[in-house]
């Protein structure tokens, strides 16, 4: 069995912001190496760099300096319209508010990126069926939006992530807007998928929900802190038994 390969490698990368007369500096010489299946916590309070430094990795935004490269791909000068190919060939987005298109079905929301793609209809069709079979919403393929639960909802949207077969998914706060019961459900999604050998980048700040991954990177003031692999992750089953159980105590 092979080495895993880089899929990111970032060099020396700032990143700096003119407000008038006033340069803040947003990230400041970040160096990291995230390899292939690989689960990384990207990690830090409000304004620590790391919204900014996944926006990076996604190709939302440029460095003001350093080297970004995706998958043996230099990606940090390129134009808005090669990072976009990439983006679409390469990474699988879930968000914090879903960003669900309200008026179609699961299945067409899954669709979608592959529309972009350029992919004839009945491969679309295939693969997003495949993607929500992944999260345990095949019987709701036909389901709107506002017919799903939050938890079902942001199933959809990783199931829209993973139908592009892409390189790596990056998942920015996807357990915000879901109460404990549903992040659990959520995460132990996500480490399903990343058993199955997809590289999963998640954005926190909830330390609870980084210890489902493997590994944590922590951001202050633009620098990385901490760059350390998880000893105990948490297992889902049991965090679920343990929600259930105060739960229980809680209404009795």
């Amino acid at each position: 069995m092979s080495a895993a390969h880089s899929i990111i490698k970032t060099v020396d990368i700032t990143k700096v912001y003119g407000m008038g007369d006033i340069q803040v500096a947003a990230l400041n010489g970040v160096n990291i190496d995230i390899h292939q299946g690989e689960f990384v916590a990207i990690m830090g309070a409000s304004g620590s760099g790391k919204s900014t430094f996944m926006n990076i990795l996604g190709c939302l935004d440029a460095p003001t300096s350093g080297d970004y490269i995706l998958e043996s791909i230099p990606v940090a000068r390129m134009t808005k319209n090669e990072k976009a190919k990439i983006r679409s060939q390469k990474i699988g987005f879930v968000f914090q508010g879903f960003n669900l298109l309200s008026r179609t079905s699961a299945l067409e929301n899954v669709e979608l990126p592959m529309m972009y793609q350029g992919l004839p209809g009945h491969v679309r069709h295939e693969r997003a069926l495949e993607a929500l079979r992944a999260v345990g919403l095949e019987k709701r393929y036909d389901h709107k939006p506002n017919e799903l639960s939050g938890g079902q909802q942001q199933r959809v949207a990783i199931a829209r992530a993973l139908a592009t077969h892409p390189s790596m998914i990056l998942a920015d706060e996807p357990t915000g807007n879901l109460d404990s019961k549903t992040s659990i459900e959520i995460m132990a999604i996500f480490q399903r998928l990343n058993d199955q050998g997809i590289t999963i980048v998640l954005v926190t700040h909830e330390n609870d929900i980084a210890q489902y991954a493997k590994r944590n990177v922590v951001f202050r003031d633009g620098r990385i802190i901490k760059d350390m692999m998880v000893t105990t992750r948490l297992n889902p089953e049991e965090e679920m038994k343990r929600v259930l159980a105060t739960s229980i105590v809680d209404n009795a």
